[in-house]
C-alpha cells in the first residue's frame, strides 16, 4: 500500500516538473511581455499563499480561511503596480520607490482601518510582497539584459541544479546534519555537494558561452554566480521551510501536484534571482 502511494506521489512530482520546465521555457525564450504576465501570475499565487500562512488572513472557528482582506487586496493592487514599473522602465531606481510606496500604502490600510488589523499583520503583508513578487521579478531583469536570454539560467542552475547534486551527494555522503530541526535529511556534505556542482555546472555554461558566442571571461564569473548561489539557493529552501514549522503547516498550497504550492516549488528560485542579477551586474563590467 506504502509503495503504491510512493509510487503515486513519485509520478505526479515528476509530470509537475516535466510541465514546470516546459513552462519555463515557452515564458523565458520568448521573454518580454511572455515572460512578465508569467512571473506576475505566479507572484500573485504566491503572494496569496504567503499572506495566509503567516496569519494575514485569518480563519474562522472551523478552521477554515475567510475571504481575502483588504491588506491582500492592497497587496495585489501594488503587485500590479509593480510589475507595470518594472516591465516599462526596467529600472531599478523605480523599483526601489515602487517598494518605498508599498510599504506606505499598506501603512494607510492598517491606519485608516485600525484596529482591524494587528502590526503583525501590516508586517507580514510587506513581507509576502517583497519576498514572492519583488524577488521573483529578477528573472524578468536578468533576462531582458545583454545575452539575458542565457544568462537567465544561471537562476535554475544555482537553484534547481543545486539542489539535485545536494541530493545525490547527501544520499551517497551525507552524515553531518546541516539543519536537523528544519529539513533533517540536509547534510553539510549534501551542501558542500550543491555548492560544487552548482559552481562545475556554472562554469561548463561560462565555457560553452566563451566558445560558442565568443563573450569571453564567462567560464571563471559563472563559476563564482553558481557557488554563491548554491549558497543562497539553500538559504532560500530553509527559509521556506523554516516559515512552515512557525506556523505549522506542511505545504503553502496545492496548485502544483506532489509539489505543494508555488511557494514550495520556487522558494530557492526566489533566493537565487536578486543574487544572481547583482552578481552578474557586478562582476560582467
Amino acid at each position: 500500500m506504502a509503495s503504491n502511494i510512493w509510487g503515486k506521489i513519485s509520478k505526479e512530482r515528476t509530470i509537475s516538473a516535466i510541465i514546470l520546465v516546459i513552462v519555463a521555457l515557452a515564458s523565458i525564450l520568448p521573454g518580454g511581455v511572455i515572460l512578465a504576465a508569467v512571473l506576475y501570475v505566479i507572484s500573485m499565487i504566491g503572494f496569496l499563499e504567503l499572506t495566509k500562512a503567516c496569519g494575514v488572513r485569518k480563519k474562522d472557528d472551523d478552521g477554515r480561511y475567510t475571504g481575502i482582506n483588504a491588506l491582500e487586496i492592497m497587496g495585489l493592487v501594488l503587485i500590479t503596480c509593480y510589475y507595470v514599473v518594472m516591465y516599462f522602465t526596467k529600472d531599478t531606481s523605480y523599483i526601489v520607490m515602487v517598494m518605498l510606496m508599498a510599504f506606505i500604502a499598506i501603512m494607510f490600510v492598517y491606519v485608516f482601518g485600525f484596529p482591524k488589523f494587528r502590526s503583525d499583520q501590516v508586517m507580514s503583508t510587506y513581507f509576502s510582497f517583497i519576498y514572492a513578487p519583488v524577488m521573483l521579478s529578477f528573472i524578468f531583469l536578468i533576462r531582458e539584459t545583454d545575452n539575458g536570454i542565457y544568462l537567465v539560467w544561471m537562476v535554475f542552475i544555482c537553484s534547481w541544479i543545486s539542489d539535485t547534486f545536494a541530493y545525490l551527494t547527501g544520499i551517497m555522503l551525507g552524515k553531518h546534519k546541516l539543519a536537523p530541526r528544519l529539513s533533517p535529511k540536509k547534510s553539510i556534505e549534501g551542501s558542500i555537494g550543491g555548492i560544487v556542482g552548482a559552481a562545475l555546472v556554472g562554469a561548463a555554461f561560462g565555457a560553452y558561452m566563451d566558445y560558442a558566442l565568443a563573450i569571453g571571461n564567462l567560464t571563471i564569473v559563472l563559476a563564482i554566480v553558481g557557488g554563491v548561489g548554491s549558497v543562497i539557493s539553500q538559504v532560500g529552501d530553509l527559509a521556506a521551510s523554516a516559515i512552515k514549522r512557525n506556523h505549522d503547516i506542511k505545504d503553502y498550497g496545492k496548485l502544483i501536484p506532489g509539489h505543494g504550492g508555488i511557494m514550495d516549488r520556487f522558494d530557492s528560485v526566489i533566493f537565487t534571482a536578486p543574487i544572481t542579477y547583482f552578481l552578474l551586474t557586478l562582476l560582467l563590467v
